[in-house]
């Protein structure tokens, strides 16, 4: 149970958050829209990695999982990707640009100033534009403020993988406008 009365006790994770207070849920919404399925060079399951990546980081197990699964849909994988993405995605074969854009948000989500010169030129080398670094940034840091949001308030969550196949087929294929 959250730790405080939301609307709709059964929603999980940030669902029953944006319910609960519409006005500030839909520019949420609107965020990630933009930034998972918006016009981008980085495709949306790309995007859905890093988003995953970040939350598995911060340990928020919902944002987590339901952000993998959606990688999951977008990339038509499984949901063996979301334990993947923990591993450091040993077995789904992601590009370098991937790999060194992954690094410049696991930066951001340690603290925004760790991100170096040194980790934007890798990603450079590797292909990834100026937009596409900007996307990664802007991605990571709002999965923080989204994660921090979730736990904060003490969401509770779907445990097994399984659980959130129809949320990330929902996420991947009609998007997050709707809550």
């Amino acid at each position: 149970m959250a730790h405080i009365k939301l609307l709709n006790e059964e929603l999980p994770g940030i669902v029953g958050l944006l319910y609960y207070r519409p006005e500030t849920g839909k520019p949420l919404t609107d965020l990630a829209e933009t930034l998972l399925r918006g016009p981008s060079s980085l495709t949306s399951g790309e995007r859905e990695i890093i988003a995953a990546s970040v939350s598995y980081w911060n340990k928020c197990h919902f944002c987590h999982t339901s952000h993998a699964a959606a990688a999951a849909a977008h990339l038509n994988s499984g949901l063996a990707l979301i334990d993947d993405i923990k591993a450091g995605l040993p077995n789904t074969p992601v590009s370098d640009k991937l790999r060194a854009l992954l690094h410049i948000a696991h930066q951001v989500q340690g603290n925004g100033k760790n991100v170096t010169e040194a980790d934007i030129e890798a990603a450079r080398e590797e292909g990834a534009t100026d937009i596409e670094i900007h996307d990664t940034v802007l991605i990571a840091a709002a999965f923080c403020m989204y994660n921090r949001y979730v736990d904060g308030l003490g969401t509770w969550a779907p445990g097994p993988n399984e659980a959130y196949a129809e949320m990330g087929e929902r996420m991947a294929h009609i998007g997050y406008g709707r809550f």
